[in-house]
């Protein structure tokens, strides 16, 4: 089984395909402006199941951020009052 594993991985490279002539390549090279312009999460599956799109996340999270953004002010008068 380990062989036929090995043999398929060299069957998948073409033999017109001399990596050794190759100068200059270096690996990791893109990987920081890659990664600056993106945001990828991994969600788990229950919640993939509930947000099955980019959009439906995209809008529960943004509904989130409102609700987050109207409890603030309320968190400070209820944490100053207690104090006095």
């Amino acid at each position: 089984m380990k062989m036929e594993r090995n043999q398929e991985l060299q069957d998948e490279v073409r033999p017109e395909y001399n990596f050794s002539k190759m100068k200059g390549g270096v690996r990791g090279k893109y990987v920081e402006r890659y990664s600056t312009g993106t945001n990828v999460v991994l969600l788990d599956p229950d919640v993939a199941q509930a947000f099955p799109t980019s959009d439906a996340v995209n809008e529960a999270l943004r509904l989130l951020m409102q609700i987050a953004q109207r409890q603030k002010p309320n968190t400070v008068l209820e944490s100053t009052s207690q104090t006095t």
